[in-house]
């Protein structure tokens, strides 16, 4: 896989990540109050986090802008394996894996260091982009997840250890695009390890094949 479509992958990703997101937080209230019910297993809403992927938080006055520093370091780490793995003419899995997440971090991270200047707050009513009244400063944007998937909920059995007679929702996870970018890639180098990391002259034989 070419360089060319990497980057128009990771170009694609980002423009759905960044208009859903931008959407998302100029049309709905925060939570549950302006959820849209699409079905009983899928909703629309909006959520900010301050932390890592899935809502992870690092606590402490500095913790937010150590995230985003970090997450900026890790993506010219991701970026730099990407263009070796290129270079080198690495298995077309392992080439896409790298763009998906690649494009997840980054799209992440635009939220980290942008969002906090350019909006105001949608806790009473959906925000204005560009606001005079920002929510926030550089490097402590707020990243947007929209995504919610309850596909249960209820009181598990009596019987059940630990979490048995308490409530329980499955799955309660709350994400974005940029999530599902980085998920699926890290999926792809899980299932498909021994092709994403074929040695050179199977991968060789892959692309003769394909």
């Amino acid at each position: 896989m070419s360089l060319k479509k990497a980057t128009l992958l990771i170009v694609i990703i980002l423009l759905v990540d960044q208009i859903s997101k931008i959407y998302i937080k100029t049309n709905f209230i925060y939570g549950e109050a302006g959820e849209i019910k699409v079905a009983e297993w899928f909703r629309i809403m909006l959520i900010e986090n301050e932390g890592m992927a899935w809502g992870t938080v690092i606590p402490g006055e500095y913790g937010k802008l150590f995230l985003t520093i970090f997450r900026i370091f890790a993506v010219f780490g991701i970026a730099y394996w990407l263009w070796s793995s290129v270079k080198t003419k690495a298995s077309n899995y392992l080439i896409v894996a790298i763009s998906l997440i690649f494009a997840g971090a980054f799209g992440n991270i635009i939220d980290s260091v942008f969002y906090g200047v350019i909006f105001n707050d949608s806790f009473h009513a959906p925000a204005t982009l560009f606001s005079e009244n920002p929510y926030g400063t550089l490097f402590h944007g707020k990243v947007v997840d929209m995504l919610y998937f309850p596909f249960w909920s209820g009181i598990l059995p009596e019987w059940l250890p630990i979490w048995g007679g308490k409530y329980f929702t499955f799955f309660n996870a709350i994400f974005n695009i940029a999530d599902m970018a980085i998920s699926t890639g890290v999926g792809i180098l899980i299932v498909f390890n021994k092709k994403a990391f074929a040695p050179e002259k199977e991968v060789e034989n892959q692309t003769s094949e394909v």
